[in-house]
């Protein structure tokens, strides 16, 4: 009797032990979970480059980290944008020129990256490809032509120029089409509390200039702003082949800031 109830102690204690390793597994589940969300919503998101819109200065293939605190919080910084608060807390305004995430104004769900180029009250127009804020034309400098390679390996050299705003910032734009249908628009004015978004590859980016698809976007849809590049792939390899991982990364994109 005595054997068979050591027996049954030991058997007891081992349940126990079990049922606490689950618990502390669990536990430590849902703390790392919550710390996931916690970073996601208040500091850094991941966010992936799916088109050109941006080229040259980020690439189809670019994984980078949005920072949720530039310019403080709204709805849209937690997943799903819940409909807890309106307007932003904390909220500081962008700087032109900076590379943001943002909601698509038109349905409050799709995620878009472009740069700020339009602030309150701007007025921006495109006049045979040139850019103008405030009926000025932003400076624009040709540079080295940017080599696009098209998805059945055929190349092209895309004219880029180095646009340079008001206020210092620079950047590379492309012109894939001369006298494209955006390259000459009306004179758009932004409204108070909205931005005006534009893509760096001009002919190729549904942007600001683009009502029924983006407009002017309010302060509210910003997410954050684009900070580093951590990883980036040119898409020539699957997922599951290995082996041609290393020459399919784009090394020297990897930990680029973004500007």
């Amino acid at each position: 009797m005595a054997g068979r109830s050591w027996k049954m102690t030991m058997s007891e204690n081992a349940k126990k032990l079990r049922g606490s390793s689950v618990a502390e597994n669990a536990r430590t589940i849902v703390y790392a979970l919550l710390i996931a969300l916690f970073i996601r919503a208040f500091l850094f998101q991941p966010f992936f480059i799916p088109s050109s819109s941006m080229e040259s200065t980020l690439l189809v293939g670019d994984y980078l980290f949005v920072s949720k605190y530039s310019y403080g919080y709204s709805k849209h910084s937690l997943p799903f944008s819940p409909p807890l608060f309106s307007g932003r807390l904390m909220g500081a305004q962008p700087t032109r020129g900076d590379i943001a995430v943002f909601k698509q104004p038109s349905d409050n769900h799709t995620d878009f990256i472009k740069r700020v180029i339009g602030l309150p009250g701007d007025s921006v127009q495109m006049k045979e490809g040139v850019l103008y804020l405030n009926d000025r034309a932003v400076p624009r400098v040709r540079v080295d032509d940017f080599i696009y390679r098209d998805a059945a390996g055929n190349v092209r050299r895309v004219p880029q120029y180095r646009e340079t705003l008001p206020n210092g910032v620079s950047y590379i734009t492309l012109d894939m089409n001369r006298n494209s249908v955006w390259d000459n628009t009306g004179l758009y004015i932004v409204p108070q509390g909205h931005y005006f978004m534009m893509g760096d590859n001009r002919d190729n980016s549904s942007d600001s200039r683009v009502a029924d698809s983006v407009g002017y976007v309010p302060f509210e849809n910003l997410i954050g702003k684009a900070q580093i590049i951590f990883f980036s792939a040119d898409g020539s390899s699957s997922f599951w082949q290995v082996w041609n991982w290393p020459s399919a990364i784009r090394w020297g994109r990897i930990a680029k800031w973004v500007d």
